[in-house]
């Protein structure tokens, strides 16, 4: 009897069942997401409390701030090469030993610059674990279900900002800032267990490495007929045609639009994720007040993260680009005259104004 032919393991993903083991992956994925979210929207939630013990304005906090922005970006990139050689199993655990031990270091910083080394070497953390755990999920389950898991997975980052908008105001009365993080910090290790007990670099990396044996154990797994695998082969490769780059100058236009879109988006998102409950707490709302108002704009950040994508696929991109930007605009403003007009002892009614702005917002911007 001839051995099967030779297939790639995506195909062969195609004609099988999902697996338990896939569903397993996906929800590790998501509990990365989650923490990666809660420990980095962490010190935005207790801003104001650090603002108070450090002694500083608000316009020097902001410098350890976006600390964590800028090694976000870093860990982005460098984590997915790094996943690319390591494998995204050890690249995740890594991902989050770092920003777990950069949570707690964090705890004992004693000023502005201090705090900002460790929100930059924990934001390395943050990147890395989005990237890798986007392509764990991605690498284990059929091209249809990419999409949907991508989409679905990016909900972790502002679901672990609801969490900690709920937990961390509680957490801050009991034990302070400082011991705030080293809650968080911790809980974060202990994800690093459930990473290298549940989670198995897929096939193709194995593949890629040239280790056939390996490849074929893990596929086990999720694969129910024995199928010979081999390597990965991009559209290019297969119909012989030449490859286009995400930065070639056709691209050029797309990519400078969707920079610019994108970087505006995020530009609005991190300034009311990280700087609502400081102008909140300023305006009259408790910090247990602003806690929970962060936490609403996690929920409808999912919601219009879900939505954004639906309408994308029946309406186009353009049109949903452009009626997403003008309505942000429109609540911001909105946003900005309600706070501004709030008395120094708001009401029930002035707050809920406020809460309704900033949850609609985050609809939008997400």
């Amino acid at each position: 009897m001839a051995p099967p032919a030779a297939t790639t393991f995506s195909e062969a993903l195609a004609r099988s069942p999902l697996r338990l083991f896939q569903w397993m992956t996906v929800a590790v994925c998501m509990l990365v997401l989650v923490s990666d979210g809660i420990d980095m929207q962490l010190l935005g939630i207790v801003a104001p409390l650090v603002i108070a013990d450090f002694g500083v304005d608000r316009g020097t906090f902001g410098i350890a701030m976006s600390a964590a922005l800028v090694g976000f970006g870093l860990g982005a990139w460098g984590g997915g090469s790094l996943g690319d050689r390591i494998g995204r199993r050890y690249g995740l655990a890594l991902a989050a030993v770092i920003f777990a031990l950069a949570t707690v270091g964090a705890s004992q910083a004693d000023g502005v610059w201090h705090l900002a080394l460790w929100r930059i070497v924990g934001g390395l953390g943050f990147g890395a674990a989005y990237s890798n755990a986007l392509a764990m999920a991605s690498e284990w389950l059929p091209e249809r279900l990419r999409p949907v898991t991508v989409s679905t997975l990016s909900v972790g980052t502002p679901l672990g900002g609801t969490v900690v908008g709920w937990l961390a105001p509680t957490l801050a009365a009991t034990y302070g800032w400082r011991g705030t993080f080293v809650v968080f910090g911790i809980a974060t290790l202990l994800l690093v267990i459930i990473i290298l007990a549940a989670l198995r670099d897929s096939p193709s990396f194995f593949l890629s490495k040239g280790k056939p044996e390996a490849a074929a154990r893990v596929a086990r797994r999720v694969l129910t007929e024995p199928v010979t695998l081999a390597p990965e082969r991009h559209t290019s490769e297969a119909d012989g045609a030449p490859s286009v780059g995400v930065l070639h100058r056709s691209n050029m236009r797309l990519n400078i639009g969707i920079g610019i879109a994108f970087a505006a988006c995020a530009l609005v998102a991190y300034g009311i994720l990280n700087w609502s409950t400081t102008f909140l707490t300023s305006a009259g709302f408790t910090l247990e007040q602003a806690g929970k108002t962060m936490s609403v704009a996690g929920i409808t950040s999912m919601v219009g993260s879900i939505a954004a994508g639906i309408f994308t696929r029946r309406l186009g991109s353009r049109f949903v680009m452009f009626t997403i930007g003008g309505t942000l605009l429109l609540l911001l403003i909105a946003l900005a005259l309600a706070v501004e007009a709030l008395p120094a002892a708001p009401d029930a009614g002035e707050r809920a104004l406020v809460v309704t702005l900033v949850g609609a917002s985050a609809a939008f911007f997400s």
